[in-house]
């Protein structure tokens, strides 16, 4: 006669588990709940805590007393021009992705055979697999005064174009890594991948039977393009400058590398907490973002951009 072995205390506590699902899905979800609700919203909580004190003018030292005066600070006319800089060059990009991105992303998904489209995707993804440092300093090299666009506009008896583009008040600049156009192209590129494979998903989610349709219906094939495919493309496009408005938004790292002297909001909470040490308007610089990409993700949500991601 054989006896069947005790249970180990593992299999003890699988049992145990296995019958109380509802224990089993707290032990599941707790870990990444504790890590959402206190690591991220709890320093989320302290940056909003810090922007409602403010700086004694006359010790230096942060008063910590509830008041709205940093957030007065903002509107002064050096601070404002900083959130306006930055929030026209996050709409400028955007735009311009959004325009690049999508006959990419249509070429990809209707026309591209499997192979082509395999390299497509390789080439969206190759640039994002090499360091961010490495790719912006590289344009820094292209874009300079010795660089190689210069270089080419001389070869090509072009150089009185670039010089016509650089001298264009406010964007242009001594050359082109010393000025907005060159911040502009940078931000394009590095944040081009991000435009494009949002886009792809949601191309790919348009069923054929759709366009086909409409041809047999006889619409003409721009009809097609603007009543079938862009509004269906859209939340695409809504995912995909979800992800380049708000990166050029925060960045602070090419208009540092990339541009001239005037800082945008990266640049600013940047030197505020560091060299300056006034924290709380650091802190109310950051609200700024958040709010703005609050707002624009309640409308990208209405216009269904999740279900592209």
């Amino acid at each position: 006669m054989t006896t069947l072995a005790a249970p180990s205390p593992l299999q003890r506590i699988s049992t145990a588990l296995y019958l109380r699902p509802r224990i089993l899905l707290f032990l599941l979800l707790a870990p990444p709940l504790i890590w959402l609700g206190v690591i991220y919203l709890g320093s989320l909580f302290a940056l909003l805590l810090q922007s409602f004190f403010y700086i004694d003018e006359f010790a230096g030292t942060i008063v910590h007393d509830f008041s709205l005066r940093t957030y007065g600070e903002l509107f002064t006319r050096a601070n404002f021009d900083i959130f306006l800089r930055t929030a026209v060059m996050a709409a400028v990009v955007t735009v311009a992705a959004a325009i690049v991105a999508f006959p990419i992303a249509y070429y990809m998904v209707r026309y591209a055979s499997l192979k082509t489209k395999a390299l497509l995707y390789l080439a969206v993804m190759l640039p994002l697999w090499s360091s961010y440092l490495v790719r912006v300093y590289a344009w820094k090299l292209i874009l300079a005064k010795e660089g190689i666009v210069t270089w080419i506009a001389e070869q090509t008896h072009l150089a009185w174009l670039l010089d016509s583009i650089l001298a264009i008040p406010v964007i242009g600049g001594p050359s082109l890594s010393i000025s907005y156009i060159g911040t502009f192209l940078v931000f394009l590129y590095i944040w081009l991948p991000f435009m494009i494979l949002p886009i792809v998903a949601a191309l790919e989610r348009v069923p054929a039977s759709l366009v086909e349709a409409s041809a047999d219906l006889g619409a003409h094939p721009g009809a097609t393009f603007r009543r079938v495919i862009l509004p269906l493309a859209l939340p695409g496009v809504v995912a995909g400058s979800i992800f380049t408005f708000s990166l050029t938004l925060g960045d602070y790292i090419i208009p540092g590398i990339i541009g001239n002297s005037r800082p945008f909001i990266g640049q600013a909470v940047y030197q505020l907490q560091g060299t300056a040490g006034n924290i709380p308007l650091a802190a109310a610089f950051t609200v700024v973002p958040i709010a703005v990409m609050s707002v624009y993700l309640m409308i990208a949500k209405r216009a269904g951009a999740f279900d592209a991601l």
